[in-house]
């Protein structure tokens, strides 16, 4: 992988033409980061099927402490031409406006945007973890998907997240706050590749925003603060973590500016250098140390396990280029994240089982029925047969054939819900016209819900959906020594524990260099060829079931994509409860109880919030609609170039 430095100017200079991105002289926005302990009040309700979508109230900016700058307001809904972008945050959002509006591209601005993130959404993003990309080429009318999955340490086996000592799968605690659950980061390397292969600005240019942001600060909001104080006891037995984000032994207070001059050095270093001394130099021997040793103050109690990374790992890594899962639905083209992601082939199936009913926007009861059964079914056979195709069979495409569809479909009753777990079925090319249900499968395996998701679009027509995480919140807790930034524990998204004698192979165990299965789902939508959608969210394994409603909202029950993306939630995974939002259960409890589904409060983290999501949608050429969370975990960013007055 070529990884040549970028030249550091005091501006944002193309390689082509002369545009330049101003200065911003105010104080970053405060960063929404994606989850909080707090629940919304209330969540806004959908618009009736057909109406028109109403534009959700801007989210309020948080009170400051006397003397302390006010964070801007954030608009969830944006209209106009030229450009849009969507995030969950004002900075990240105007970061990326500024580069389209200097005559970036959108893999630019994604890049650029997902830069300021690991300034003030350092505990879901960060070049500690890792991420998908799907991206629209306009000049080629062509999708991509750039996998920047973090793998494992080549010293990794099935058993490593076993207790030597017990037999027993070590506690999730110990797992997600230790080295030995930190993959080898794709942040840096995923950047490379998308600008060297889509982009037209350098990496070192996209990064100078962010620099600006770490060096000046940003506005602590409730979200930052709440984020910080949930972290608080394991921040503060890992001495640089604690040395950067309680600054002065606590959690910084809401109106208060954190500053992070570390990361910021590390970015100009970066950008002078560029990411071979992420992966070859001196930086990456300096993650290696902090994996196998992690920096754990002596006085503290906590059990940090330390890591199987080494140097040659990181200078192993690299982001691939893959093929898009794709599936026709209702007249349009759905393109989503193939593995190691679960996210394109269980979206994918879900929605092939769903086109073999008609969804009736006048029954919206009906329609969400068959919704959590397709659900149910493309669960189970993610749990079975979805891993990192590198390393394992992942039959995909047929998980994504009609004819496997339509015998999981025969499956659903139009008034009465299978009792979960259900079985998985047999993609094996031979489909009968139904099959027996089953109750056995493997649990539900633990996936972190703190992540983030951005949508770029640019004048050209180029689209980017990026979903980027570094896991929990706060990843492993473990910040490199001088370095500003977290490091991930995307590793305890493999099995812990191998199947017993007898049982289904696991696709999802861990070992060498293997990617953990992933359910982000950066997902785009064509029409006649062309951009429709691209919609992505954050939520763990909740993030399939976030998209796929979004989804069947947005076509299926003729929602707007702002009413598609603000309706109340439910997930189905192949549990025996549906879980989901409060005002969910308040309209459609009922008659889905009497399908025999079980409903139960989504339990979070945060409680009775599921997805933070992001979309845009093409209203007509040119004219493009940026649409983010108007309430959940304190609402969205959504900005266009040159909005319809």
């Amino acid at each position: 992988m070529s990884r040549s430095p970028s030249p550091s100017k005091p501006s944002i200079p193309a390689r082509r033409g002369p545009a330049r991105v101003r200065r911003r002289t105010a104080l970053a926005a405060a960063a929404t980061v994606a989850a909080s302990l707090a629940v919304p009040a209330a969540l806004p309700a959908t618009a009736s099927a057909g109406s028109a979508a109403p534009v959700p109230a801007p989210v309020p900016a948080p009170v400051p402490a006397p003397g302390r700058p006010a964070a801007p307001v954030k608009q969830p809904v944006a209209t106009g031409y030229g450009g849009a972008v969507s995030t969950v945050d004002l900075d990240a959002s105007r970061t990326a406006l500024d580069v389209l509006k200097h005559g970036g591209n959108a893999m630019d601005a994604a890049v650029a945007a997902g830069a300021t993130l690991g300034v003030t959404e350092p505990y879901v993003s960060a070049i500690g973890g890792g991420g998908y990309i799907t991206y629209y080429d306009a000049k080629k009318r062509r999708v991509y998907a750039l996998d920047g999955r973090e793998f494992a340490p080549e010293r990794m086996r099935q058993d490593s997240f076993t207790d030597p000592a017990t037999g027993k799968p070590l506690p999730f605690d110990q797992a997600v706050t230790s080295g030995l659950g930190v993959g080898v980061p794709g942040t840096l390397a995923q950047w490379d590749l998308a600008l060297r292969r889509f982009g037209s600005r350098d990496l070192g240019a996209l990064l100078r925003p962010a620099i600006r942001i770490a060096d000046r600060g940003f506005v602590v909001d409730q979200e930052f603060h709440d984020q910080t104080a949930v972290n608080e006891a394991r921040f503060r037995d890992i001495v640089p973590t604690r040395e950067l984000f309680l600054p002065g032994g606590k959690a910084p207070e809401v109106g208060s500016v954190f500053r992070n001059p570390d990361l910021a050095d590390t970015y100009r270093r970066l950008a002078e250098r560029g990411t071979d001394w992420f992966y070859g130099g001196g930086l990456g021997a300096e993650i290696a140390r902090t994996v196998a040793r992690p920096p754990v103050d002596p006085a503290a109690a906590r059990v940090v396990r330390p890591g199987l990374m080494e140097r040659g790992d990181l200078a192993a890594y690299r982001a691939v280029m893959r093929e898009p899962t794709h599936v026709p639905y209702r007249g349009t083209d759905v393109y989503g994240m193939p593995p190691s992601s679960s996210g394109g082939s269980t979206v994918g199936e879900a929605l092939n089982i769903l086109g073999n009913f008609r969804l009736d926007a006048r029954d919206p009861a009906t329609a969400l029925h068959y919704y959590l059964e397709a659900s149910k079914l493309a669960y189970a056979d993610r749990g079975r047969y979805v891993g990192d195709a590198d390393k394992v069979d992942v039959p995909l495409d047929e998980l994504l054939s009609a004819g496997f569809a339509r015998e999981r479909a025969c499956l659903i009753k139009p008034d009465r819900a299978a009792p979960a777990p259900v079985a998985p079925g047999s993609p094996d090319g031979s489909y009968a016209p139904c099959v027996p249900p089953g109750t056995q499968t493997r649990a539900l395996a633990l996936e972190g819900p703190q992540t983030t998701h951005l949508v770029v679009a640019d004048k050209w027509g180029n689209v980017v959906s990026y979903t980027l995480s570094i896991e929990q919140f706060g990843g492993s807790a473990i910040t490199v020594p001088g370095r500003g930034f977290l490091l991930n524990n995307e590793l305890t998204d493999f099995s812990f524990q191998p199947p017993a004698p007898g049982q289904a192979p696991d696709p999802n165990l861990p070992g060498p260099r293997k990617r953990p299965r992933s359910s982000m789902s950066p997902t785009l939508v064509l029409e006649d060829g062309r951009p429709k959608l691209a919609v992505g969210t954050p939520g763990g394994s909740t993030i399939i079931t976030t998209v796929l409603q979004i989804l069947m909202n947005r076509i299926d029950l003729g929602m707007g994509l702002p009413a598609a993306l603000a309706a109340p939630r439910a997930t189905q995974r192949n549990t025996p409860y549906v879980y989901a939002e409060q005002p969910f259960i308040d309209r459609y409890g009922r008659d889905l109880a009497a399908r025999g589904h079980r409903l139960e409060l989504f339990p979070g983290p945060p409680a009775g919030v599921i997805g933070a999501a992001t979309g845009l949608e093409f209203l007509r050429p040119g004219l493009v609609q940026a649409v983010a969370e108007p309430a959940r975990r304190g609402g969205g960013s959504a900005l266009v170039v040159r909005p319809i007055r």
